[in-house]
């Protein structure tokens, strides 16, 4: 166990152990053994965290900055973030299972959120208002809300952790960041840039540990005005009661099933791409992950020819060999939940058209990639997310029915529409509800565009100029211009 790596959490500007001593272990998912080995933080961690956020946002340095001082600091983040974006997507790869080639790439992209938000910094403005009243004047100031509690899942954490940390800020607030307990080693290198690029002690706060104590402690502060989580639902239950205590405001970004409709006039081999792209690009270890694919009758069996083909094609092996075109599931409990609901859609009638098992030969969490042909709507895995390499195929015959078996789900993160029809696409992108609707394309992000769902897959929206407005409040001062005293309040005209 000597060449096991051990990490520290930063608080206040300094990289500490937990108050106990604690640490948990993080498993290499390609090779199924120890690699790192992570604070446990305790509740009095999370407080000594959130205080000193608090201090940061009251009366430090960053307290008295003007914007465009914050902006720079967000633009040498962002231009840190670029500069280690090899050793961060290596160290993401070793604890995730992700590809080296896509880690290393989006922390590189990355760093153009923070570039954006550093260009925001001083564009946020309020407005004077037309007010009804003589001799008064009337304006709104848009304010920080205070220290944010930024709880980011494994899976894409330094996204998520730009597209929170970014806007809010920009906006001048400071943050007390959760790194999953299932990968927390890129985001602790992560925050070893922070202090490099000016922030001042406080500002960005890193804590590793488990739901409980360290997310309940985080999310139920009260300290704490607003709580940015993405995540599963069941985890967001848990913050929205915790968030009773402190009556903080809340954005959740849940999970998906996300529908890929492929029309008759589809450009085949481009919607193909997009299918293959849409759930086996990263392992399907995404919240937007196409899981769902609808086929147009006329064109599903040699859609259904051509992709199956790809995917028995893909290479699976070790995420830091750039031969390999997919890695493994991140936990061992994804790789069981996986196993047991495709069982059970088998048992339901369902027909493995190809995967189904684990690849023989890798030691890790790995899962061939699998498409099932589904009969029915009614299948518990048409609307049960696996988050891995799982398809669940259907056909249809009409919009109408693409569209009912589209919507026929709790969740409502995002969508695919592949045709060639101009007005099919408006119809079908204003129809289906969902937060994100792709149309001939799949799994594309920018810092300009929102994002986030409805429904099952939670509230609030993420990326984009507005997102930095979220981590503000208006404040409405009225100014009496007129020299004039008062009327007594007493005295009615």
């Amino acid at each position: 166990m000597g060449d096991v790596k051990s990490y520290r959490m930063l608080i206040d500007g300094e990289w500490v152990a937990a108050s106990d001593g604690k640490t948990f272990d993080s498993v290499n998912p390609s090779t199924g053994k120890v690699w790192s080995r992570v604070p446990e933080a305790t509740a009095e961690d999370v407080d000594r965290a959130v205080r000193a956020a608090e201090r940061a946002f009251t009366s430090g340095p960053w307290a008295g900055m003007a914007p465009t001082e914050r902006g720079r600091c967000l633009r040498k983040l962002g231009d840190l973030l670029a500069e280690r974006s090899e050793a961060l997507g290596r160290t993401e790869s070793i604890d995730t299972g992700k590809m080296l080639k896509e880690t290393r790439w989006q922390a590189k992209y990355i760093a153009e959120f923070f570039h954006f938000y550093a260009g925001c910094a001083d564009k946020i403005s309020g407005e004077t208002l037309p007010i009804d009243k003589p001799d008064l004047f009337v304006f709104t100031r848009r304010e920080a809300l205070g220290v944010i509690a930024a709880i980011v899942p494994w899976n894409s954490q330094l996204f998520l952790a730009a597209v929170k940390l970014g806007p809010a800020l920009a906006a001048g607030n400071t943050v007390v960041l959760k790194a999953s307990e299932h990968a927390s080693a890129a985001m602790l290198e992560f925050g070893e840039l922070i202090g490099a690029a000016g922030f001042p002690p406080g500002v960005v706060n890193i804590v590793t540990g488990h739901g409980d104590p360290c997310g309940k402690a985080l999310t139920s502060h009260p300290l704490v005005a607003r709580i940015s989580f993405t995540g599963g639902p069941d985890a967001a239950r848990h913050i929205l009661n915790n968030s009773a205590r402190n009556f903080a405001e809340v954005s959740l970004e849940l999970g998906g099933k996300s529908p890929f409709i492929v029309f008759e006039d589809a450009d085949i081999e481009s919607a193909v791409n997009g299918a293959v792209a849409g759930i086996f690009g990263a392992a399907g270890q995404s919240c937007v992950a196409g899981s769902r694919l609808y086929l147009h009758e006329d064109i599903a069996e040699e859609f259904l020819s051509k992709m199956t083909a790809l995917a028995r094609g893909i290479v699976i092996g070790d995420p830091l060999d750039g031969e390999t075109q997919m890695g493994p599931l991140c936990t061992t409990g994804q790789l069981e939940h996986i196993e047991r609901e495709v069982a059970h859609a088998v048992g339901e009638g369902a027909t493995v058209l190809t995967g189904g098992r684990r690849p023989k030969g890798l030691p890790g969490t790995y899962y061939e990639p699998t498409i099932l042909d589904i009969p029915r709507q009614d299948l518990r895995i048409v609307d049960t997310e696996l988050f891995g390499p799982v398809l669940a195929v259907q056909r249809f015959r009409t919009e109408e029915e693409a569209l009912r078996l589209a919507n026929d789900t709790g969740h409502g993160l995002a969508a695919g529409i592949f045709t060639r029809n101009g007005a099919r696409q408006m119809r079908m992108s204003r129809a289906i509800r969902a937060g994100i609707v792709w149309v001939n394309t799949y799994r594309v992000i920018s810092p300009i565009a929102e994002f986030g769902g409805v429904r099952g897959s939670g509230y609030g929206r993420e990326s984009g100029f507005q997102a930095m407005y979220d981590y503000t409040r208006p404040k409405t001062v009225w100014v009496n211009t007129s020299d004039a005293p008062m009327a007594n309040p007493f005295v009615m005209r």
